[in-house]
């Protein structure tokens, strides 16, 4: 009997990372109903962190928080003994903006920091904090002010939110904010490898998805520059930490997360081990992983790549599928086997169409089973 591991990542738009796998399973299986298959749902960090983990040997949380504009949210967090896992974008992602407005100057990051503080809380002695995804670009200012952090004006007044405010900033004491997280292995869990600041940073990168414009862009990236400047009277190290990479994760979380001590990982290599992939990887005749988008940024430590890496150990191949792929063949064959684009299906948009995109992934499953497993049987028979 073949066996298939089905480990992809969401759709970001239009499936969960359950839901594509299920709908990848339902094609594979009516093809080649045989087949013993397992589900693996998996996160990099981003959206569906929790999910994920609760897929594993988590437990899901719903917590209330301060939203992106300061509206409360609920959102979910996974425990596992000590350790608990927060996922920033159901804080302050674009997800949770009221309306879907975007408030790219003055969205806040200040209800991270009070998910930090229920796990503290909680006896938490490890805290994943899983960047990506997030609405805010203000350098993890509300996170830090959140655990206690003082920010202030040039008059001794609390600045405003988001990466406006810190254009105000003259005064910044952090050690109430560190001591808190003094005795915590703070985990940053991220896939992106961006600095805070500059033409590869924050501001500029990520600004526009947040609905800056370029002068805003521009305002961003120098309130942050001032940010790091004033840390850096009391913080010895912080300029360093600006220019490291993943401290521009999640609008300068990942900054904000270095200043309290964390350490930065790739998410997607995290939730690899954290559920099990290896055994699955060795014990798979083939992998068939994906998500919304395969372009140059799933090179650098994007959930598919990082899977295919891990599955060369084991001589395992892999395919993928995705809701389009802007790659050319020879960059993508370093790592997969084939790529199914859901965008080469159909003329339809399918990037926010739940249904479209599952029936489009039904008939990718069911191609890779009359291809790829008509050729394990094949080799089986010999």
């Amino acid at each position: 009997m073949a066996s298939v591991l089905i480990a992809p990542d969401k759709f970001k738009g239009s499936l969960s990372a359950d839901e594509v796998a299920l709908a990848l399973e339902r094609g594979l299986l009516e093809a080649a109903p045989d087949t013993r298959v397992d589900r693996l749902p998996l996160a990099d960090g981003g959206e569906g962190s929790v999910a994920a983990a609760c897929a594993g040997r988590f437990d899901p949380r719903g917590i209330t928080v301060s939203g992106p504009t300061g509206q409360p949210v609920t959102a979910g967090v996974a425990v596992h003994g000590r350790t608990v896992l927060v996922e920033a974008a159901a804080v302050c992602g674009l997800g949770v903006l009221p309306g879907g407005r975007k408030a790219p100057l003055t969205a806040t990051s200040h209800g991270v920091g009070e998910a930090i503080r229920y796990a503290l809380d909680g006896d938490a002695d490890t805290i994943v904090l899983a960047l990506g995804g997030v609405a805010t670009t203000d350098g993890g200012a509300g996170l830090l002010r959140s655990l206690g952090a003082v920010l202030t004006r040039a008059d001794g007044t609390s600045i405003g939110p988001g990466g406006r405010g810190l254009a105000d900033l003259h005064t910044v004491d952090i050690t109430e904010a560190r001591a808190a997280l003094k005795d915590v292995d703070l985990v940053l869990a991220t896939d992106v490898d961006n600095p805070l600041l500059g033409p590869t940073g924050a501001a500029a990168v990520y600004g526009p998805q947040k609905g800056a414009n370029a002068a805003e862009v521009r305002e961003l990236d120098g309130a942050l520059a001032g940010f790091v400047r004033r840390v850096a009277a009391g913080v010895p190290d912080a300029a360093r930490l600006a220019e490291t990479q993943g401290a521009g994760a999640a609008g300068g979380l990942g900054y904000a997360g270095m200043l309290l001590g964390g350490r930065v990982c790739s998410g997607a290599d995290y939730f690899l081990t954290l559920l099990g992939a290896d055994e699955l990887l060795a014990a798979s005749d083939f992998v068939v992983t994906g998500e919304g988008s395969l372009d140059e940024q799933s090179l650098s430590g994007k959930l598919p790549v990082a899977l295919a890496r891990r599955a060369r150990r084991y001589g395992t191949e892999v395919h993928a599928v995705a809701g389009r792929c802007t790659l050319p063949a020879e960059r993508t064959a370093a790592h997969f086997r084939s790529v199914q684009a859901l965008t080469d299906l159909t003329d339809q948009d399918c990037a926010h169409d739940s249904d479209l995109s599952a029936r489009l992934l039904e008939r990718c499953g069911r191609a890779l089973a009359e291809g790829r497993l008509g050729r394990v049987r094949t080799e089986t028979a010999r």
